[in-house]
């Protein structure tokens, strides 16, 4: 029998980046075309299937308790007491947007600040609706590779790459344990 653990995942990033979708996909291999905006914080909860741990002796469950946090515009003792006790993020992007447009460090360095252990995957969400080779992908690619983070590119819409980003990330709190 496996052991389980829950762990707090934040996912983060700015207005109409898919959060929600992507959450919803992993959660519930669900698609909705109609847009609802977060309006605070929305928590779920997903099992993921048992793992080999690094230090443990027995397959571990993860039960990630996901924190669907609306956009922030300003970095308040609120969002603080959200990000707190996080042992992971999902920062979304759309990648049909201009990265340039779509400012992380409103809550990625507060998050890293308050939770300097935590795992982080950056999402590049909408791939849907792009190019897969062109300028906006290079520049989401170094961006994440400058962060020394992984990143994906993923579509909430057809569900390409959502479960492997959240495995992902399940494996590197596992990795870390």
């Amino acid at each position: 029998m496996a052991l389980e653990i829950s762990k707090k995942i934040c996912m983060l990033g700015s207005f109409g980046v898919g959060k929600t979708s992507l959450v919803r996909r992993f959660v519930h291999n669900l698609f909705d075309e109609k847009y609802l905006s977060t309006i605070g914080v929305q928590v779920t909860q997903k099992k993921i299937p048992p793992m080999e741990a690094s230090l443990k002796s027995q397959p571990v469950a993860l039960k990630f308790i996901l924190w669907d946090l609306a956009h922030i515009e300003k970095f308040n003792e609120l969002i603080r007491n959200y990000f707190r006790g996080a042992h992971g993020a999902l920062v979304v992007f759309d990648i049909s947007r201009p990265l340039a447009v779509q400012d992380p460090d409103i809550f990625f360095k507060p998050f890293m600040e308050i939770n300097p252990d935590s795992k982080v995957i950056f999402i590049a969400n909408k791939v849907d609706l792009v190019d897969v080779h062109g300028v906006a992908v290079e520049q989401f690619k170094q961006f994440a590779q400058s962060l020394q983070s992984p990143c994906f590119f993923t579509s909430a819409k057809s569900g390409d790459n959502v479960e492997a980003a959240f495995q992902k990330l399940a494996e590197m709190i596992l990795k870390a344990e």
